[in-house]
């Protein structure tokens, strides 16, 4: 199969959806690889590395999408890059279409076949393309909070461990999933006061083990949201409905009821958002201001560790790359269930019903489509 990897062209993404070391398991599998030149540059990959593994570079995006039966990249195809995609094309991605009608629309009208990473399963029911993302969004979380705290950035001008005879920062994690845990990791870390809620008391029970006491666990009820962030300096969400638009957790009413110069770190931008005030922002513009709170929306955190995060996604997804590649789509999802749970769009049909249900489109199971 003939394997192609564009140059990511949403606003400051560094991120490159396919490592050299991955290049080269595909082309000594016999497949061949087209990337565009220049695309690794920013996750410290160059054109000269990917010649290395076996890889051919192509000139343009164009190139890529014109000549590639299979598509791998790390975010969400953009407008223009839809419109290089085709019927019988396969596309492998990012690609949160709860919250993207547009995006949505442009798929099915494409004639792709579309397999999201976020929603690929494993046998522990998690998802294991989303996870390595997760946690280095979850760990940048706090970082990139403190730095909104700061008073020259709009924040309250409190640091995150205080000092002797001064408090720490009050930091919520909303979620205890992979990005909560991890940004309950690095918080801890830096000496702040954390609290994590989640509707879970199993994870709470588990986030208490695993941190001896260096934290405070939750119940998440409306009720106990409501009152903690009255005292947060801090708010990170870290909520996850796999395929589905995130839940509204804090109105925009509540955050009257916040400090002055409070943070609100929106991790789950990507899915709409979990505060009512949240809007996607970039690396460039990353935060705005409402009611007096500070907003950190930027809906691709991770690229910018970009060299991290490229080769922590590619050791997620060469497994399932290869499976793509060595069998096609229909034999590969037909083998693995949790591979088929990833199934988005195929030859304009809807097959995530999550997705389907937040945007008002009929849409059908894998399972229903690869039956017919």
């Amino acid at each position: 199969m003939k394997i192609g990897c564009p140059t990511e062209v949403k606003p400051q993404e560094f991120r490159v959806g396919l490592p050299p070391a991955a290049a080269a398991e595909a082309v000594g599998r016999g497949h061949e690889v087209l990337v565009q030149t220049g695309a690794g540059v920013g996750a410290g990959f160059t054109d000269d590395d990917y010649q290395a593994a076996g890889a051919k570079i192509a000139p343009d995006a164009g190139s890529v999408f014109d000549e590639a039966e299979l598509i791998i990249k790390v975010k969400e195809p953009q407008a223009a890059e839809r419109k290089m995609l085709r019927k019988g094309q396969l596309l492998f991605t990012y690609l949160h279409l709860a919250p993207d009608p547009d995006q949505t629309r442009d798929l099915m009208e494409s004639g792709v076949t579309a397999i999201a990473y976020e929603t690929v399963t494993d046998a522990r029911g998690g998802l294991p393309l989303l996870a390595p993302m997760s946690e280095v969004a979850g760990r940048l979380a706090p970082q990139v909070g403190s730095w909104a705290l700061q008073k020259a950035n709009g924040g309250r001008g409190v640091l995150m461990g205080g000092v002797p005879g001064v408090r720490p920062a009050n930091v919520v994690i909303i979620g205890g999933g992979v990005v909560g845990a991890a940004a309950a990791r690095v918080a801890v870390g830096m000496g702040a006061n954390v609290t994590v809620m989640d509707r879970s008391v199993p994870r709470l029970s588990y986030l208490d083990d695993i941190f001896m006491g260096k934290l405070t666990t939750q119940f998440a009820s409306a009720a106990a949201t409501a009152e903690l962030i009255q005292a947060a300096d801090m708010v990170i969400g870290a909520v996850l409905i796999p395929g589905a638009a995130a839940p509204k957790l804090v109105s925009r009413a509540q955050l009257s009821t916040m400090p002055q110069g409070s943070v609100l770190v929106d991790v789950a931008i990507d899915q709409g958002g979990c505060f009512e005030t949240s809007k996607a922002t970039t690396h460039q513009d990353p935060i705005y201001e409402v009611d007096g709170v500070v907003h950190y929306c930027v809906a691709n955190m991770p690229g910018a560790v970009a060299r991290t995060s490229t080769q922590a996604l590619g050791n997620a997804t060469m497994p399932h790359l290869m499976a793509l590649a060595d069998k096609g789509w229909r034999q590969a999802v037909t083998d693995d269930p949790h591979l088929r749970a990833g199934l988005s769009v195929h030859e304009g049909q809807l097959t995530s019903p999550p997705v389907g249900e937040a945007l008002g489109i009929a849409a059908v199971t894998p399972e229903a489509l690869l039956s017919r």
